[in-house]
């Protein structure tokens, strides 16, 4: 036996032993010893590593409890039949890969995969929309609420209601009434870990596969990969400026359901007219479908008041409404909540259960207190106006570096826009996302988000997030973009952006 393979005499009993075991685990999987080889004796092996007999006795004791070796009365211990490597391979020899078989779930989850796009190694500026700046989280606030709740330590350390904390569901009630004029009982709410289990949760219990799904052209990828995954047939439907063309429903075809970003269209911007909202109900409820609406960022506005939610103007209970903290606080905290029709709180709270007990109740209960106390409104504020410098920066350094060679959508909601760059065709799109990747400035391409079928934009587009980043890092990017963007730069595509 190797002896670098044993621990060395000053070390704990409990650890030689248990080295002694692996060591003699991997030269029986290596074939040192075959099936019925006979070991050193338990005094011979203590001698050649400088350890007590007792200590190899140990080990040679576990071995067989656990099927390695077998021993007879003054015999030396042998390994055990039936332990050679499969096709008399050894442990030196390359593994052989057998991937498991995958569901028809795991299968189409794969084939809908959403491309990723990490950050730039060395980066000038990462524009990626969905992150925050880590600055802006209120830090003070948050600690204080977390603080008061682990003081306040329960006798019993349970399993909670799959739904939600009591305290949290009726702060939610109660904000969604003041922020975004939802009425809703605390029985329909739902706190789940961040909207995407929401999509998933509304994938798997109200669509079979081969049911159809209208979603918005172009559409938020985690969305699309979650029906698709379902088994849905997607239907794509164009959007304007005005959302979803909710004219083109008619002649979709059955369809159990309709996910939507009505108060800021991803990713685009658009916001959903009433007449259109109004139509998508009737649509909805004459159908006998649901409605999904993903209110992901409807906190920020910045030329006017916060849209009123699609929920709203529902009188049918067709809509379950989805919101989240991903936006405000941080994406890390995976905070999300659902607004459900009261046929739907029972079987969601049960799927709920299934999928993970429930969300943790520490950071439930400290947004709780946030809500009740007003902090969180006082911090969507401050958010709001941070960021309102943080777009006035972009917009106004795609003007300057780029002027009227770039178009934007948009911006006078959340906290990306699109810019279309109107001489660059979208087949270079793909070459002009890395090239502004390895120069520093992290960008997301906007073809990828639509239909394959529809053939897409003629012009390329990047999706801007500037959340995360400070207008000094804004202006910097975009410089540094507008070179990039220079050297994929044609004739001027004369297609109207979409």
């Amino acid at each position: 036996m190797d002896q670098s393979s044993a621990a060395p005499s000053s070390a704990r009993p409990a650890s030689i032993g248990a080295r002694i075991c692996a060591a003699l685990k991997a030269q029986i999987a290596e074939g040192v010893y075959g099936p019925g080889a006979r070991l050193p004796s338990t005094r011979a092996l203590a001698a050649e590593l400088g350890v007590s007999r007792t200590t190899v006795t140990a080990a040679y004791e576990q071995l067989i409890a656990e099927g390695y070796l077998e021993t007879r009365q003054g015999a030396r211990a042998r390994v055990a039949p039936g332990l050679a490597a499969p096709g008399g391979t050894s442990a030196h020899a390359a593994p052989v890969s057998s991937a498991p078989r995958l569901s028809a779930f795991g299968r189409r989850l794969v084939a809908a995969a959403v491309p990723r796009h990490p950050a730039p190694a060395r980066s000038v500026a990462d524009l990626r929309y969905g992150d925050l700046a880590g600055e802006d989280f209120p830090v003070r606030a948050w600690r204080r609420a977390l603080d008061g709740v682990l003081a306040r330590r329960p006798a019993r350390l349970a399993y909670a209601d799959p739904r939600g904390l009591p305290e949290l569901r009726h702060a939610l009630q109660a904000y969604l009434w003041r922020a975004r004029g939802l009425r809703c009982s605390p029985e329909q709410v739902v706190v789940v870990n961040g909207s995407q289990q929401a999509l998933d949760l509304c994938a798997r219990l109200l669509l079979d596969p081969g049911d159809g799904v209208v979603i918005e052209d172009p559409c938020y990828g985690a969305a699309r990969q979650a029906f698709a995954a379902a088994g849905a047939r997607l239907l794509p439907v164009a959007v304007d400026q005005d959302g979803l063309r909710t004219g083109a429903l008619a002649g979709l075809g059955p369809a159990r359901l309709a996910y939507v970003t009505p108060s800021h269209q991803f990713p685009l911007g658009g916001v959903m007219a009433v007449s259109r909202r109004r139509e998508l109900l009737a649509w909805a409820q004459g159908a006998g479908a649901v409605i999904v609406e993903d209110d992901y960022d409807g906190e920020y506005r910045f030329d006017a008041r916060p849209i009123e939610a699609l929920q709203s103007l529902d009188r049918a209970g067709v809509v379950v409404y989805v919101g989240t903290v991903s936006k405000t606080l941080s994406p890390q905290l995976r905070l999300g909540y659902m607004v459900v029709p009261p046929a739907l709180a029972a079987v969601l709270a049960a799927a709920k259960h299934v999928a993970d007990r429930h969300t943790p109740g520490p950071e439930q209960a400290a947004l709780a207190q946030l809500l009740a106390d007003g902090g969180y409104e006082r911090h969507v504020r401050r958010a709001r106006r941070r960021n309102g410098e943080r777009r006035a920066a972009l917009l106004a350094a795609l003007a300057e570096t780029l002027g009227d060679r770039v178009s934007v959508s948009g911006a006078a909601a959340g906290l990306h826009v699109v810019a279309w760059f109107d001489r660059v065709p979208a087949a270079r799109e793909a070459a002009m996302v890395a090239a502004a990747h390895a120069a520093g400035v992290g960008v997301y391409p906007v073809s990828p988000l639509y239909d394959p079928a529809s053939g897409g934009p003629a012009r390329a587009g990047l999706v801007l997030g500037y959340a995360s980043a400070d207008p000094a890092a804004i202006r910097a990017g975009i410089a540094r973009l507008a070179t990039v963007v220079g050297r994929f730069e044609a004739a001027p595509v004369t297609e109207p952006p979409v």
